[in-house]
């Protein structure tokens, strides 16, 4: 009898219902279900939908089922850094959204409370201004946590309202900047000096857990943060480099143990939670650029086209791929002209200039990791949908020095297939 598995993968711009089964000693899949996602603005905040994301993932199983009548699990992926808030069995919505930017003004009190090297000490997480440990802060000062009984990262609302079942699962929680990269678990002590709710912070779950069922299927735990589940459904030989390459691009390797130290904070590499494993990364913006540039200047013209139109540009300006002002402009192309002392003239330049910058960017990111943990790496692993852009790889080969192997494959639903199908290594 064979064994079909359901793999929800929920990003930025999209989601994807894709099944897997085990055939010729290879996994096979086949996507049932696609919809799309982005923010919604909701009295001056940029939201998530989150009442909307639960209907798409009932609509896709349902799909799934008719395709696959007897699936045996299923499990759900999402980004990192958001959550919903939960008063009892009640959401306290609306979901806000990573590049909202209502943090701004709390992250200078909270570093008083705890400086940030304390806080990389303690979590080896990465300074980014969306972090949950800030979006909670700030929650704090608005007086949304009065009364909260607990808050659920996107993926573990999605998998509660389908079973019943809270969780609080290991990798995604690391993405919180809350979570002792000793220990793994939360950082009750840190939680307590930013004033937080210790009834916030349960024990952690690793993936792997079986949660339930939702119409007679099985709910196992996958990691349940995206990239976690993309480096496990890379097919690396040996220890090497990796991109996660989508609205983001996470870079880094595994590693046994946290990197806690005072060069990987001034890099701001950040330790997150893999399956067994530490995921020794960092944030660059990725197709972010890109994605918004396309949508201003051309958003009826097919990526293949841009992407020859970038090769054939002459244009050598390049922007900080990482700065702050890329992160969620109004205008991504102002941006640009603000950044560079000569405009770009075409499409062409702007997206020559944006993937130019991204390959600069990673061949940057890479000389500190190798600095960082003593090692060189030879080659470097691409997936997700930026693997597909073979003009970016070209320049990433050539900007890095290291062998690029680009797979175009769905690696975040193979992972988290790959959890479903054979359970994990516990941490």
């Amino acid at each position: 009898m064979e064994h079909y598995y359901l793999a929800i993968d929920i990003g930025a711009s999209s989601g994807r219902h894709i099944v897997g089964w085990r055939e010729g000693g290879a996994v096979r899949t086949e996507e049932v279900f696609r919809f799309p996602n982005g923010v919604r603005e909701r009295d001056g905040r940029l939201t998530w939908d989150a009442d909307a994301l639960l209907e798409h993932v009932k609509a896709g199983v349902d799909r799934a089922l008719e395709r696959f009548p007897n699936l045996d699990s299923f499990s759900i992926d999402t980004w990192g850094v958001d959550y919903v808030l939960l008063r009892g069995e009640e959401a306290v919505l609306p979901c806000h959204a990573y590049r909202d930017g209502r943090t701004r003004a709390v992250i200078p009190a909270v570093h008083r409370k705890v400086p940030f090297e304390e806080l990389y000490a303690r979590t080896g997480c990465q300074f980014q201004p969306f972090n949950t440990l800030y979006q909670l802060c700030d929650d704090l000062e608005r007086g949304r946590l009065e009364g909260a009984t607990d808050f659920l990262m996107v993926p573990e609302y999605l998998l509660w309202r389908l079973t019943g079942t809270k969780v609080k699962e290991y990798t995604n929680a690391t993405t919180t900047g809350l979570v002792n990269a000793g220990t793994r678990e939360f950082d009750l002590e840190l939680t307590e000096k930013l004033g937080l709710p210790a009834r916030l912070f349960p024990k952690l779950t690793q993936p792997g857990a079986v949660l339930g069922a939702y119409k007679g299927i099985k709910a196992i735990l996958c990691a349940t943060h995206d990239t976690a589940s993309a480096v496990e459904g890379i097919p690396m030989e040996g220890e090497q480099l990796y991109i996660s390459s989508g609205t983001w691009s996470l870079l880094g390797v595994k590693s046994p143990k946290p990197l806690t130290d005072e060069k990987s904070m001034a890099a701001n590499y950040s330790n997150e939670g893999g399956v067994g494993c530490v995921r020794y990364q960092k944030n660059i913006m990725g197709m972010w650029l890109a994605n918004r540039l396309r949508d201003e200047l051309c958003p009826d013209k097919p990526f293949p086209e841009i992407v020859r139109e970038a090769e054939a540009s002459s244009f050598d300006g390049t922007v900080d791929a990482n700065g702050q002002a890329f992160l969620a402009p109004e205008r991504m192309r102002a941006v640009f002209d603000e950044a560079l002392p000569v405009k770009p003239r075409s499409v062409g330049d702007y997206f020559r200039c944006a993937y130019r910058s991204l390959a600069l960017s990673y061949r940057d990111a890479i000389r500190e990791l190798e600095e960082n943990t003593g090692k060189t790496y030879e080659k470097l692993y691409i997936v997700g949908g930026g693997a597909k852009n073979q003009f970016l790889n070209r320049l990433t080969q050539e900007a890095t020095g290291k062998e690029v192997v680009a797979l175009p494959i769905e690696a975040t639903a193979l992972g988290n297939l790959k959890i479903q199908m054979e359970g994990v290594i516990s941490c």
